[in-house]
């Protein structure tokens, strides 16, 4: 076990030294009070004190079955996905901005976000 999270965090720093997230597989589950589903997109950037993330949630089961949802949340430097307000600095934003290319849905939400 402890050979396995030395490698997770060797690889966490060096994507976090070239500003990108460590990717995480896509799609996989998640669980709320209100329904269960998978995060099917997720735009995500490394910096130096945490990895803020977007996400795209698509609901399968519970009363939420069928609809979708964007989270706005972020990973610790050591990729534990931690529970408080997300907050991004002006680098964080041209680096979502950046993986936002790579998430069509997901970017089209926030587009209507803004609009």
């Amino acid at each position: 076990m402890k050979a396995k999270r030395a490698a997770v965090k060797t690889t966490t720093k060096t994507a976090q030294a070239k500003g990108r997230a460590v990717p995480r597989p896509v799609p996989r589950p998640f669980e709320m009070h209100w329904g269960g589903g998978q995060i099917v997109e997720e735009a995500a950037w490394s910096g130096p004190h945490h990895e803020p993330a977007i996400q795209l949630m698509q609901y399968e089961d519970g009363e939420a079955a069928g609809t979708a949802s964007v989270r706005f949340c972020f990973y610790s430097p050591g990729g534990q996905f931690q529970r408080g307000a997300l907050i991004v600095d002006e680098d964080a934003i041209a680096g979502l901005r950046e993986a936002l290319r790579k998430t069509p849905r997901l970017r089209a939400l926030l587009k209507r976000l803004v609009a």
